[in-house]
């Protein structure tokens, strides 16, 4: 029991005091994917009229966090935008959207940037937890375990793997290589550091049912 002829100094407890804020806490990917776009000259923005967007002057636009999946993450959605620009080449970084129309699934060029995309995050067991949003996921799903490999012997998909295989060299040299694959280290590393704390995890919303996407098993 305390002291009652005790009392606390007013400067310990005066009860006008607003705490100061003097830092913003942001998730440690986040950290991570939005360094890796500096170091590449990208500067990222929230609109909530937007999916995703370059604009052809550095800046990458991506909706806001309540118009995403649960599963869609920064770091995700970095990536793969990231992978468009590998891509399509040095150049497309000064056209809005990489240089094609959003959603052109007529477009071999979409098709490799998912295969760079699963190679890439499969080089750091991250090919689960790095794959594309929304329904170019159907594709990337079905990307055999080595991503370049043939689907199958058409036209279509020998004209990807060309793609693909030209990205993957790209992507190789500057500026990409060292920003990007430290990001997907980095990324990998906190998996790791995460792993075990995942059994006892338990949601603040006793509503959420859905498992971690950190939990996810690594993949090559």
């Amino acid at each position: 029991m305390s002291d009652p002829s005790l009392q606390v100094p007013a400067r310990f407890h005066d009860p006008t005091y607003e705490r100061p804020v003097r830092s913003r806490y942001v998730d440690p990917v986040e950290v991570i994917w939005l360094a890796a776009a500096r170091r590449l000259g990208i500067t990222l923005r929230r609109d909530a009229t937007v999916f995703s967007m370059t604009d052809g002057l550095g800046t990458l636009w991506l909706s806001t966090r309540e118009h995403l999946d649960a599963d869609d993450c920064l770091a995700q959605m970095m990536f793969h935008e990231l992978c468009h620009w590998v891509t399509n080449g040095r150049e497309v970084v000064t056209e809005r959207d990489w240089g094609f129309p959003l959603y052109d699934l007529e477009d071999v060029r979409e098709h490799g940037c998912l295969r760079l995309q699963a190679w890439w995050a499969g080089q750091h067991g991250l090919r689960d937890m790095m794959g594309p949003t929304g329904q170019y996921r159907q594709y990337y799903d079905q990307l055999p375990e080595d991503a370049l490999a043939a689907l199958d012997d058409g036209p279509w998909d020998r004209a990807v793997r060309a793609c693909a295989d030209q990205a993957v060299e790209r992507a190789q040299t500057d500026p990409w290589w060292a920003p990007i694959d430290a990001a997907l280290a980095a990324t990998a590393a906190t998996r790791a550091v995460l792993k075990p704390f995942l059994d006892d995890y338990q949601s603040e919303d006793a509503e959420d049912v859905l498992p971690l996407l950190w939990a996810g098993e690594p993949q090559g």
